[in-house]
């Protein structure tokens, strides 16, 4: 097994079988009990609303043998895993998990090792990063952009050490909560930008396809 990529063996046959039909990415689902997140995009404090949208959107377009990408930060707070991983399991699709820094299960946390069996109970593989070729292009997945204007939703850009160098590669991420799609071959699949629900592949090739946004 390659280092950093976690492969649960109950899902290992249906990730390969060859029946896959789409493929889907989203991020910072925050589900789960997220009161601030649950606010900030119009549902008050009421997140079993914010989390029955979610559900409602992604059920809409995911069918059960399209791969779902999932960029990072499940989980609303820490404390909620149980939860948060409750409302993955009910959802549709072959699930693949690039953690977040709200996830429990990223390295940054120093019980990311214990983590790790529950997750791969929901999660058909667990990982910090990963590569996807995609519009011919080797495309980098991490929750993380890279470490420039607009890489955060704090002043401070945060976690530095989790972030891949900007070399002028292609790079799908989350974490900044914000509307904007695409700075330079930075593509956001954040919910937040999407209307809450996930990006097909189709958008990411057409933004590759179009260049880079300068």
């Amino acid at each position: 097994m390659r280092v950093g990529w976690h492969v649960s063996t109950s899902l290992r046959q249906r990730v390969g079988r060859g029946s896959v039909t789409g493929i889907w990415f989203c991020s910072d689902l925050h589900v789960g009990g997220h009161k601030l997140v649950a606010g900030l995009r119009g549902f008050g404090e009421n997140t079993d609303a914010h989390d029955a949208e979610l559900a409602r959107r992604w059920d809409a377009v995911v069918r059960p043998d399209d791969q779902v990408w999932v960029l990072g930060d499940v989980i609303g707070r820490r404390g909620h895993e149980e939860a948060g991983l409750a409302w993955i399991a009910a959802r549709p699709g072959v699930k693949h998990l690039i953690a977040g820094n709200h996830d429990d299960v990223h390295p940054l946390h120093s019980g990311a090792y214990k983590a790790l069996p529950q997750w791969l109970t929901v999660f058909a593989t667990v990982q910090q990063s990963a590569v996807r070729k995609f519009a011919g292009q080797r495309v980098l997945l991490s929750h993380f952009p890279y470490a420039g204007e607009g890489g955060d939703h704090t002043e401070v850009i945060r976690y530095p050490e989790w972030r891949f160098p900007d070399v002028g590669r292609w790079l799908l991420h989350g974490h900044t909560h914000s509307s904007v799609k695409q700075r330079g071959r930075e593509l956001h699949v954040g919910v937040d930008a999407h209307g809450l629900a996930p990006v097909p592949l189709k958008w990411v090739e057409e933004r590759i396809t179009a260049g880079a946004d300068e």
